[in-house]
């Protein structure tokens, strides 16, 4: 993601417009690595949140608050005492680094005006938040690095304020001039994009990758390879966007995946949405940086928790879908042995009708086959007659015949197996919440891949399907596992309700609620795509769909949730997008 010194110079031009000479009203610290400070001022009252977490540090203004320990930590409590009532006076970025600092005037216990400055670095998992004084020295910090953890700098107590040394050879993007980009970009045996970013200060890989799709130059190419135009044209789309940063002219937006949160910027990331691109991606724009950063957090910390939260149950699946692969592929390869049965058995057959003149120890016997009217040579146990080495072929025969026919059954159910299991994963990778991770696990329990203790209770099911309006007011809903698409097909919907589903993959069951009328052609084409993105090919440029009415949907006797049979059906073929789609609830 694109939380660079683009962003955080956007990030600074708006809080120096809005919070600037501001008064800290409240300093509160909901987690162990996160700040929340409420602010009033002339222009009212604003909520600044910040976090150090290594996984997705952040820094934006917000209207949300958040509720706090009862005895707040000692980072908060030295804070209160220090800054509480404290004014920001100013608020810098230095040399276009993830870092902001903010300067705080208060009064000392004595009712002298002092300075102290909380200074927030958003560098991954080395970020953290850090309280000097107007000497620069540390007075504390919301993590302590000491020498063990670091041998580049120490953040503790006492100890003198250094800016992180992760950029000491790169240049400030905003001062370069056309021949230090020359003399630093391409010169390096590096690709194009790799160079830039590695060349300045503040600019992210997306960035570079986005100013050499402006220039229409292949990042991956190496940055000696460039013609002089190609040369010129580069630095000029870079020269543009550095002009951009420093007039602060942003265009803050989100691309997202479907509702997946991808990555964010303060420039428009057009080499997303480049049409040959595999994925579909799209763009939001808005108005402030601060609420992008909410948003994309927001989003993107549902999508990260529910995965962590999952993990176990995708070990579990994962672990029964090799075993259960692994068992598909033995068993296919014990059939394939079975396929010489029909020949034992012709063997047999020949060696009774010709074998009265074989010779005693022979090894082989020259026969017709009056099946395919050609000579066949027929191998032989010499220390045998004719009658016993045809009763040896029969033998052969009936041993592999029903080794077939145990294995014709055996596949197929470990197929079912597989298919079983692979729609549990893609139920997975649709959960949004830890209420649809509880009906999947029913399941996994339900089928024995997951033991029930005797102290377990069945699960309370809270969950319920995804629900869309069409553009033409016409209801459909979306099966988020195995459990929700058995019951809206089989119980919740109707005859003559339209049903839709990923061909041949594992997907979502998507039912449209006709109310006995001809749907539009382009509730097809919204309720497709929705089979579409809720199945195991959600990333495909395109899908095909089969859709029918519910009438004529099967269940096969004894079969898992959600497994269905039909014989007559429709077919479109859509790309999976449904990021215009209304959704209602779930």
């Amino acid at each position: 993601m694109a939380f660079d010194g683009l962003v955080i110079s956007n990030l600074v031009y708006e809080l120096n417009n809005t919070i600037l000479n501001t008064k800290i009203s409240k300093i509160a610290q909901p987690e162990c690595d996160e700040l929340l400070f409420t602010l009033k001022g002339a222009n009212g009252q604003f909520r600044l949140a910040m976090s150090a977490s290594a996984s997705l540090p952040f820094l934006y203004l917000t209207e949300h608050n958040k509720p706090s320990p009862l005895t707040a930590p000692n980072f908060c409590m030295l804070l209160r005492k220090h800054i509480a009532n404290g004014r920001i006076v100013r608020i810098f970025q230095p040399h276009m680094e993830r870092i902001i600092h903010f300067e705080i005037e208060h009064l000392d216990e004595l009712g002298d005006l002092c300075t102290k400055t909380l200074i927030v670095e958003l560098m991954g998992k080395h970020s953290n938040i850090i309280f000097c004084n107007s000497e620069g020295m540390i007075l504390d910090s919301i993590k302590h690095v000491s020498s063990l953890m670091s041998s580049v700098r120490e953040v503790l107590p006492g100890r003198t304020y250094r800016i992180p040394a992760t950029q000491e050879d790169r240049l400030n993007p905003l001062e370069v001039t056309e021949d230090a980009f020359m003399e630093s970009v391409l010169t390096k045996p590096l690709p194009v994009g790799k160079a830039i970013y590695s060349s300045f200060t503040g600019i992210s890989p997306v960035i570079a990758n986005e100013i050499c799709y402006r220039a229409s130059v292949d990042s991956d190419m190496p940055a000696a390879a460039l013609d002089a135009d190609g040369r010129k044209h580069l630095y000029h789309n870079f020269a543009w966007m550095m002009e951009d940063a420093a007039n602060h002219k942003f265009c803050p937006n989100i691309v997202t995946s479907g509702r997946e949160p991808v990555d964010f910027s303060c420039f428009a990331l057009h080499a997303f949405i480049d049409e040959s691109s595999d994925k579909t991606y799209r763009m939001t724009e808005y108005d402030s940086i601060s609420r992008v950063l909410e948003e994309y957090y927001a989003a993107k910390n549902v999508y990260t928790r529910i995965r962590q939260k999952s993990v176990d149950l995708r070990k579990i699946v994962n672990t029964a879908l090799d075993r259960s692969r692994k068992k598909y592929q033995l068993q296919e390869k014990q059939l394939n042995d079975t396929e010489k049965r029909e020949k034992y058995k012709v063997y047999g057959e020949l060696l009774h009708t010709y074998g009265y003149g074989l010779a005693e120890g022979a090894s082989e016997l020259s026969a017709l086959n009056y099946y395919t009217n050609e000579m066949i040579a027929i191998p032989l146990d010499p220390t045998l007659d004719a009658k016993a080495n045809a009763q040896k072929y029969f033998d052969r025969y009936n041993k592999l015949k029903r080794t077939y026919e145990a294995l014709t059954g055996l596949i197929k159910e470990t197929a079912d197996e597989i298919r079983h299991l692979e729609s549990i994963s893609t139920s997975l990778d649709i959960a949004l919440s830890e209420d649809d991770l509880v009906q999947i696990k029913e399941e996994l329990t339900e089928y024995g891949y997951i033991r029930r203790k005797r102290s377990d209770k069945k699960a309370k099911i809270k969950s319920r399907p995804f629900h869309y309006v069409s553009s033409d007011g016409f209801h459909m809903y979306v099966g988020k596992n195995n459990y929700q698409n058995e019951e809206l097909t089989f119980q919740f919907a109707t005859g003559n309700d339209w049903w839709f589903h990923a061909k041949g993959i594992p997907g979502s069951h998507v039912i449209v609620k006709a109310r006995n009328e001809t749907l539009p052609d382009r509730v097809f084409e919204e309720a497709g795509k929705l089979a579409g993105y809720y199945s195991k090919g959600r990333d495909s440029d395109k899908i095909e769909i089969d859709y029918l009415q519910k009438k004529n949907i099967k269940k096969p006797n004894g079969s898992a949730p959600g497994f269905v049979v039909y014989y007559t059906n429709y077919s479109l073929t859509i790309h999976p997008d449904i990021s215009e789609l209304t959704l209602v609830e779930s």
